[in-house]
């Protein structure tokens, strides 16, 4: 979420009583090429089919707790679609139902499947996943010449390139295209994280995306087309935005607004569409989990190379250490895949996608046993697919649902919604002996940054605007106090107003200013990127 949520990446940090970690919930790995090696499958049929029986009601049961208008869910067990159902409204308001046809956005759940089509690459040695971004991308480059030199397709899928959580994401917000993005990470300080830290940055999965492609002699779009949707036979599957706009029977997007749920605009992520831009139904999302669950072949077909569709599923990075070495397990970041392991030893592979504008997706598999899940919803992130994928996981494996998962997850997704910025101060509440703003002419001017570019500050009647983004789109200035104001920003990672600060220099006209949400990272950490400096101001 912060853009793409990508919720599991956050809910294995969460610990609950008995030392069960939601990271062993919600992620892990798969050895498809290492069958000799796999533990027995502990699921029978009859478990399944008795599970499948039960799931109608579990889903039925999180619409009503939730308010969530839609919900399509596909299950595959071995290689046949066991459930494939919509329930539910594309849009409040209006009578047409959700299907198994109806598309839906995926937001982060298009991580894995960018994983997949990466693989195909791989498969048929066009690129390698330790291949360095720059043999297919000469022109990219990160902050630090030895990283830009070494940084690999793996590095980038494994969120562990030393770019800080969601580093380009507000870029995005602010209108800037794909390629300016993934240029403008050359600015993003690396601060010694190179493959030391893991960091979720869909801007830099993207760029490993695009790298392959372009080691296939291919754009992102027209590659996860050839490789894997149409061979796939996932005809309504795209990673185009104006595709899912053209679909028919496609979900709108919905948040919640108070008690309420209400329509939202749909969110465009064709910036960062490997990473969060795919749109899919719940049919075409069996098949991917059946390739998923056989070694890369389908209906019998090969459709990728079943090695390099092994590797997405390995661990390759720690995403949560374990909080008591002594007990804890830790959980782990494949290649577009959470990754982690239960009591007895079974992977568990997972992934959470979410838009704060109205979607959530969920993805498991239990690759051992030959079950995987699909959720696709309509509403914003409260934990409706991940309750019902793990509820009918629970219901597969011991025949009744270990938790309440809704309210497990409650308390995540309260924490992921507070804001990444405003950590010091709340800009909704002025002081009440707030001290005046200097004449407006002393902030009014350009200001700029390398990262963000160019900010215009520009007198509005009484007030003042500041212009953000390539088209310099202006928001009114409320001032808060003395030489600081405030604005509401908008997009994917906009909660409440964010402060702008200016600094004054010994003339009494502003130097530079300070933008706060353009300061911080996704997790709140201060990045300095915020910092803009005054055309002509001394330094």
């Amino acid at each position: 979420m912060r853009t793409v949520l990508e919720t599991s990446c956050r809910l294995a940090r969460l610990t609950v009583a008995g030392g069960l970690s939601l990271a062993l919930l919600a992620s892990s790995p798969t050895s498809i090429g290492n069958a000799q090696s796999a533990p027995p499958p502990t699921v029978t049929s009859d478990q399944v089919h008795a599970a499948v029986q039960q799931l109608d009601q579990v889903a039925h049961d999180v619409l009503a707790s939730t308010g969530v208008p839609g919900m399509a869910i596909g299950v595959v067990y071995g290689d046949d679609v066991v459930y494939l159902k919509g329930m539910g409204v594309r849009q409040l308001g209006q009578p047409a139902q959700v299907d198994a046809e109806t598309v839906f956005q995926l937001a982060s759940v298009s991580k894995p499947v960018a994983s997949t089509i990466v693989a195909s690459v791989v498969g048929t040695g066009q690129a390698s996943w330790d291949d360095p971004i720059v043999k297919h991308d000469p022109d990219f480059a990160l902050a630090d010449p030895y990283v830009t030199q070494s940084v690999t397709l793996r590095d980038f899928f494994a969120h562990r390139s030393g770019l800080f959580d969601h580093a380009g994401d507000l870029l995005e917000d602010l209108g800037f295209p794909r390629d300016t993005i993934l240029d403008r990470l050359r600015y993003v300080p690396l601060e010694n994280r190179f493959r030391a830290e893991y960091a979720y940055t869909n801007y830099g999965l993207t760029e490993a995306a695009v790298a392959a492609a372009r080691a296939a002699g291919s754009s992102w779009e027209d590659l996860a087309e050839s490789r894997l949707y149409q061979p796939a036979g996932m005809t309504s599957t795209s990673s185009r935005y104006a595709d899912y706009q053209a679909a028919p029977d496609r979900a709108v997007l919905h948040a919640r607004v108070g008690e309420t749920w209400q329509p939202r605009d749909n969110r465009d992520p064709d910036a960062q569409s490997p990473a969060g831009g795919v749109s899919s139904s719940a049919r075409d999302m069996t098949r991917w989990l059946r390739l998923q669950l056989n070694d890369g072949k389908l209906d019998g077909q090969p459709v990728v190379a079943a090695e390099a569709l092994a590797e997405t599923h390995r661990p390759q990075m720690i995403m949560r250490p374990p909080s008591n070495p002594a007990t804890d397990r830790a959980s782990f970041y494949g290649l577009g895949w959470n990754v982690s392991y239960d009591d007895q030893g079974e992977v568990l592979l997972g992934h959470s996608g979410a838009f704060n504008t109205g979607a959530a997706t969920a993805v498991y598999l239990l690759p051992a046993d030959k079950l995987g899940i699909v959720v696709l919803t309509n509403g914003a992130p409260v934990g409706a697919p991940e309750a019902v994928a793990l509820s009918f996981l629970d219901l597969a494996r011991f025949g009744k649902v270990q938790h309440d998962y809704l309210k497990l997850l409650a308390p995540v997704f309260a924490a992921v919604n507070q804001p990444p910025y405003g950590n010091d101060v709340d800009w909704s509440k002025p002081p009440a002996q707030a001290r005046p703003a200097a004449d407006l002419d002393a902030y009014t001017g350009t200001y700029r940054n390398d990262f963000y570019g160019t900010v215009q500050v520009a007198p509005t009647g009484a007030g003042l605007s500041i212009g953000l983004g390539p088209d310099l789109q202006p928001f009114a200035l409320a001032h808060f106090d003395g030489d600081t104001f405030t604005y509401q920003p908008v997009g994917e990672n906009a909660y409440g107003p964010s402060g702008v600060t200016f600094s004054m220099g010994a003339d009494g006209t502003a130097t530079g200013l300070l933008v706060d949400i353009l300061n911080h990272d996704g997790e709140g950490n201060v990045t300095g990127l915020g910092q803009f400096t005054r055309d002509g101001a001394s330094s």
